[in-house]
């Protein structure tokens, strides 16, 4: 469906606050490009080529497609688990290594799709091995460890880990909502509001005792966001109301502006700890007789 341009210098861009933060800020590249994309080909064609070789030849075939193409997902599930890992500073590894079992996945297609043309042990192993080993060189292992959890209690963490899972559901489905309201620039305000959001859960992350005073935000707020934006689509879809569409966009301009102070206040708390921790150690020095000019 087209949508209506907006923006700064359109008859309507001055109905929200301007933004002068470029537009690609915060913008991150999807982690499966075409590069793994192009993996779901192979099944597809494995598959019709299997058609016509009678009961056995199809049920092989069919083995070998359904082993690639099982591969191929688990290939972008690992690679979004990935660049999810990279992204934060304190991430434990994956659960499961789906790029490694997707290397083993597509061997095993691979080798069968060689025993049904060429029958025997030798070719389909040596065919499977090679893809295989292909396949980890073009996209690598998993991460094997987890990173930045040294001194970091694991109850903690798994607390952390579930305040922003919820928080990660309430965005998708803040951001879900708004798009049935049909309005770029909605739509638009939302991402720099989940931004914003984001930030927030990064420094929680790191350092999981601000979990206590970001509780509020991550869960009850959140939530109200959500509730208000699904409320807000229904009326703006069925009466294109104005008022409606301001006082939302006015509403997630107060809850950044909170958002952004209560981030920079977990922030300066967090520099306060660190120099109480220095001040400790300096006098605990100089109890010892060392002296630092």
């Amino acid at each position: 469906m087209a949508r209506r341009f907006g923006g700064k210098f359109s008859p309507d861009g001055n109905a929200t606050p301007v933004d002068d933060r470029p537009a690609y800020q915060g913008a991150r590249v999807a982690p499966a490009g075409a590069r793994s994309n192009v993996l779901f080909v192979p099944p597809v064609v494995l598959a019709f080529l299997s058609i016509n070789d009678g009961a056995v030849g199809l049920v092989t075939g069919l083995s070998g497609a359904a082993a690639l193409l099982l591969g191929a997902w688990l290939l972008r599930e690992g690679l979004t688990a990935e660049a999810a890992y990279h992204e934060r500073k304190v991430a434990r590894r994956p659960g499961l290594p789906r790029k490694i079992l997707a290397a083993a996945l597509c061997g095993i297609g691979t080798a069968i799709a060689a025993w049904r043309v060429e029958p025997g042990l030798v070719a389909p192993l040596l065919f499977g091995g090679a893809a295989g080993v292909l396949h980890l060189g073009a996209f690598g292992i998993d991460p094997l460890r987890d990173k930045g959890m040294e001194g970091i209690d694991a109850f903690q963490q798994d607390r952390v880990a579930r305040a922003v899972t919820e928080a990660e559901a309430h965005l998708a489905a803040m951001a879900d909502a708004v798009k049935r309201a049909g309005d770029r620039q909605v739509e638009a305000r939302v991402e720099r509001f989940q931004i914003k959001v984001r930030e927030m859960i990064r420094t929680v992350e790191e350092d999981p005792r601000d979990l206590t005073a970001a509780r509020k935000y991550l869960g009850v707020y959140l939530m109200g966001a959500r509730d208000a934006a699904v409320k807000f689509s229904d009326v703006f879809a069925r009466s294109q109301d104005r008022g409606a569409r301001s006082d939302f966009m006015m509403l997630l301009t107060d809850l950044e502006e909170s958002f952004d102070k209560k981030t920079e206040k977990l922030l300066l708390d967090n520099n306060a700890d660190l120099s109480i921790e220095i001040d400790v150690l300096r006098d605990r020095l100089q109890r010892e007789g060392v002296r630092l000019d």
